[in-house]
């Protein structure tokens, strides 16, 4: 089984799933001007980046012991060259639309987007068990490496979006096919390579079984606990630009959030090892320097020095950089018996947890300011703070955290 270039396509196709959300921030308002849309209508054409992301998550959880891994992964890669091209393909309107679906240029620009939001989700569905089985010796520590590329693709697809305006002044079209490139190359990978059979099916634990780790107080605890690591997490993230640019004018919004993900890349990338060595411990001590890096960012008032808005972003920044891998890490090694039912059932959690803290920081930014915004998130690193403490002295006494490992019977 070549474990190496299963990891390595695995990382292709998340750099693919991330570099959409960066080009396509970047892409919105041409596209907008170029469509007739408002803002609102934007939004709309923007949201299957959540909610179908999620349904594909939850989905490919049942779908991935049924059909494997492989058809999954390109399937994937099938549907970015398929929402890209009707994206790239739909006739502008020749004046402003009512409504999106009243207009064919403008439903297929959704459609296109539902599709490639569809995508993004079958990725985190397959990868997530499919490095969780090929290093089932290593479980977080292989996924927190895996999970670097997803900050790794923002700040690929950003500066490359642009490179690309400041040499050649590119077309929001040509910036939006970049992302081909490495579709096509994971896509070229999947179809080349043997993929093996989930953890779970390879020891034939029953779907009976399977649906009956899902019931697990610890799992149902961590499942709460995904809803906050991931507000805590995404939610600042995607207002990082509004926020960021309005307490420190002087600097663009969005070098803060190019770089709190070049850091959390660096350290899933290189010290992924200290999460595999204590998770509890590591989900632990991420939450206080969470909650403390965003009450700090919270408390800056305009006009702050680009020092200390660097500080405190870098705070944060180290604090955030665990959750997501860890916390399916952790899913992974304590519910092998779920497979990938259980890791999608985390994923998908933690995608909903976004789409439902976005408005709420939204409200907050529009009633109070960017700082209140900021203050009430962190509280979410205080909760966790509390609850993995609590969860580091339970495996205390129980002589420890230990993986599950689950013996192999087939490959």
């Amino acid at each position: 089984m070549p474990r190496q270039r299963l990891f390595v396509a695995s990382c292709v196709s998340l750099v693919t799933t991330s570099m959409v959300f960066a080009i396509r921030g970047d892409v919105a308002g041409p596209m907008s001007s170029a469509f007739k849309l408002t803002n609102e209508q934007m939004g709309l054409i923007f949201s299957p980046a959540f909610w179908a992301f999620t349904i594909a998550i939850f989905i490919s959880g049942g779908l991935v012991d049924i059909v494997g891994m492989r058809a999954l992964h390109i399937l994937s890669a099938i549907g970015y060259f398929v929402g890209i091209g009707l994206v790239l393909l739909a006739p502008h309107p020749a004046a402003p639309v009512a409504s999106i679906f009243d207009n064919s240029g403008t439903a297929l620009l959704y459609a296109g987007f539902l599709v490639m939001g569809l995508s993004q989700g079958l990725v985190e569905g397959v990868i997530n068990p499919l490095v969780a089985t090929i290093y089932s010796d290593q479980k977080t520590k292989r996924l927190n490496m895996l999970h670097a590329w997803w900050p790794g693709g923002l700040v690929i697809g950003g500066l490359l979006a642009v490179a690309m305006t400041m040499a050649i002044n590119a077309s929001w079209q040509l910036k939006l096919a970049t992302i081909l490139v490495p579709a096509a190359i994971y896509l070229i990978m999947a179809m080349t390579m043997p993929y093996p059979a989930t953890e779970r099916v390879a020891s034939n634990i029953s779907t009976t079984a399977m649906w009956g780790e899902a019931a697990k107080p610890l799992f149902l605890l961590l499942f709460v606990c995904m809803w906050m690591t991931a507000a805590a997490e995404l939610g600042p993230d995607q207002w990082f630009p509004t926020v960021m640019g309005a307490l420190v004018p002087k600097l663009q919004g969005v070098l803060f959030l190019v770089y709190t993900a070049g850091l959390m890349f660096l350290l899933r990338t290189f010290g992924s090892g200290i999460a595999h060595k204590n998770p509890i411990g590591t989900l632990f001590v991420c939450s206080i320097l969470t909650g403390l890096g965003l009450y700090w960012l919270g408390s800056l008032q305009p006009g702050t020095g680009a020092f200390v808005a660097f500080a405190a972003a870098t705070l944060f920044g180290i604090g955030k950089s665990y959750f997501w891998p860890t916390m399916i890490g952790v899913t992974a090694e304590q519910f092998p018996r779920g497979g990938a039912l259980l890791i999608s059932l985390m994923g998908g959690a933690g995608m909903l947890s976004v789409a439902v803290a976005l408005p709420i920081m939204g409200s907050r930014i529009d009633s109070l300011g960017p700082a209140a915004a900021l203050r009430m998130v962190a509280v979410l690193g205080a909760i966790l703070a509390v609850i993995f403490g609590g969860l580091l002295l339970y495996f205390r006494r129980r002589g420890g955290y230990k993986a599950i490992q689950l013996s192999l019977t087939r490959t």
